[in-house]
């Protein structure tokens, strides 16, 4: 077998007396959605993303297209964000978007906003792609201005997102902060659940209407539909419970619940990648809040449409330098997605817009960030390695229990129903920084890595559980945790600099790793420090990516078409 790195069964090493734990045979938790890997632009970014039908962006669809390479389909985006609730149209406006900053409100988006006829060019840019449009309640709901905007704009939507485009409407962005926000409350300090549904039956009612004249098609029950309520968590003035309990679906639009979640804020004292994002108990309570209020909704209601997180990221108002913009933040990224999706999430919107330090690329060049693939795009990577290609074989994610260590964390991959155990991601989240300060700046002396051993019994009722079952692994890798650039999946680069953001790959990485379970059924696997590792358990051992000299291509169990590794057995 070929030479394991990082492996072993054997070894006098202390670091390899490792606990034990039981991974189920089958599972059944039902199957995320398709296109699980998912993402939310802001509207005022959306033009610098996509670009347009001149120029289109080629990089951002190229990133999209490796995702697709892995999971079967391209993802979802859902056109939204803070700004959506700014925008006002001028149909004379030459070009795709005017924006304002005031920076006593946002220096990150502008809050003054006016678009023009072009703006909707930027739906016909990438091909293969489900949009969701955000219109404007912010504004819609109370001012002339604001319905004149959704009365204009309705048309131009969906004249572009026809032929399969639209994955769903979306009426207001975080309406439970309307009268409180920041940025400038929109709404007087009495507004409510009831104002609020009032508000957006009203303007829902008006889209429908304007639909059936102007777009026929997407005005019948298969196509139409909304991504609702869209509140920004579960602790605002508005209460998703108390808007549903109102009859906010009552005519039966809302194709899937959506809720908004970040851990903590980018200026909130103590945050550190360590206690806050590189945290798997953090991660849990902040997601388990959204469990717990939607079992309240469905414990109320008997028809309550799909969960999922219309927008989410690590940390509010778009990330903080050296936190957000790092290699810990993608492997926060994979325990965000992962655990999400084992708790019942059928799709996440990772949201980002132009010079967000959170964003998993940066579309175009700016006097602030330079255009390029970022740190938390690998995460992105590596969830949709884990899922697979759950459009032809949908697949079902469960955790497995670790110890009581917030800074590990594991799951389990189930394909064919749930029958079949098809892949393990194990996240060793323990900083390891390389850099003064884990500020990523200024290099430190190389120390020795640590690294944890994690140890694995399949349960009987599993044809994995025979001694001799290959398996495959793959590694998410960087120098440290705080590093932001020279980050790998399985010893591939997305940087745009080496081809365009296709996936290129690092000759100086160790990959093309395997292994075999075990006489007693067990699988052992060594995982660094602020790194990840995948296993995977296939006929063919599967690692993504585009073909090395050495690799042939393949097709693997689950229905994916990747480049794997060729192994045979001495």
């Amino acid at each position: 077998m070929r030479p394991i790195a990082f492996l072993s069964a054997a070894s006098g090493s202390p670091a390899l007396v490792a606990p034990q734990y039981t991974v189920n045979s089958s599972t059944s938790q039902s199957p995320v959605f398709d296109g699980y890997v998912s993402f939310s632009i802001e509207f005022s970014s959306f033009p610098d993303f996509a670009g347009n039908s001149s120029h289109p962006n080629t990089f951002s669809d190229i990133l999209l297209g490796n995702i697709r390479d892995l999971i079967g389909a391209k993802p979802y985006i859902r056109v939204g964000g803070n700004t959506q609730d700014y925008a006002l149209y001028n149909a004379s406006l030459p070009y795709a978007l005017n924006g304002t900053f005031d920076l006593a409100r946002s220096a990150d988006y502008p809050t003054t906003i006016f678009i023009g006829p072009s703006y909707f060019e930027s739906y016909t840019t990438w091909k293969d792609v489900k949009f969701s449009h955000g219109f404007n309640l912010g504004l819609g709901g109370n001012r002339s201005s604001g319905w004149q905007t959704l009365l204009d704009t309705v048309p131009l939507a969906c004249k572009v997102l026809g032929a399969g485009k639209l994955y769903a409407w979306t009426y207001g962005n975080e309406p439970d902060l309307y009268s409180t926000s920041s940025q400038g409350p929109v709404r007087l300090p009495d507004w409510n659940e009831t104002q609020y549904v009032k508000q957006w039956l009203n303007g829902t009612r008006a889209i429908k209407a304007l639909l059936d004249k102007n777009c026929p098609e997407l005005a019948v029950p298969a196509a139409y539909g909304y991504i609702a309520p869209s509140f920004a968590g579960v602790g605002n003035r508005l209460k998703a419970p108390v808007a549903w309990a109102q009859d906010l679906d009552t005519d039966g639009d809302i194709k899937l619940f959506s809720t908004h979640n970040y851990i903590s804020g980018a200026t909130s004292l103590g945050v550190t990648l360590q206690g806050t994002l590189m945290n798997h108990s953090i991660t849990k309570r902040s997601v388990d809040a959204h469990i717990l209020e939607y079992s309240n909704i469905t414990s109320a209601s008997s028809a309550v449409p799909p969960l999922i997180f219309g927008e989410t990221n690590s940390l509010y108002n778009q990330g903080r330098p050296g936190l957000s913009n790092t290699f810990g933040a993608a492997l926060w990224g994979v325990d965000f997605n992962l655990y999400s999706a084992s708790v019942g999430f059928k799709r996440v919107h990772m949201h980002m817009g132009t010079n967000y330090r959170y964003a998993s690329w940066q579309p175009i060049e700016t006097d602030k960030a330079s255009r390029g693939t970022k740190a938390p795009y690998y995460g992105n990577i590596a969830v949709a390695a884990m899922l697979g290609n759950s459009t032809r074989n949908p697949v079902s994610v469960v955790e497995i229990p670790l110890s009581s260590d917030p800074r590990e964390a594991a799951y389990a991959a189930y394909v064919d129903g749930g029958t079949t155990l098809a892949r393990i991601m194990v996240l060793n989240l323990r900083s390891y920084n390389t850099t003064v300060d884990g500020a990523g700046l200024v290099p430190t002396g190389p120390t020795p890595r640590p690294a944890a051993v994690y140890r694995f019994t399949i349960a009987p009722g599993s044809s994995l559980s025979k001694n001799g079952t290959a398996f495959a692994v793959q590694r998410l890798w960087a120098n440290g945790s705080d590093a932001i650039t020279g980050i790998t999946w399985d010893g591939w680069s997305y940087n745009v600099e080496l081809d365009g953001g296709r996936p290129a790959r690092l000759r100086n990485v160790t990959v093309g790793e395997t292994g075999l379970v075990g006489e007693d059924a067990t699988v052992s696997v060594t995982v660094p420090d602020s790194t990840a590792a995948l296993l995977s358990f296939v006929v063919t051992l599967a690692l993504s990516g585009r073909p090395a000299p050495v690799d042939k291509r393949v097709q693997r169990q689950d229905g994916g078409i990747f480049w794997a590794w060729r192994y045979k057995t001495e």
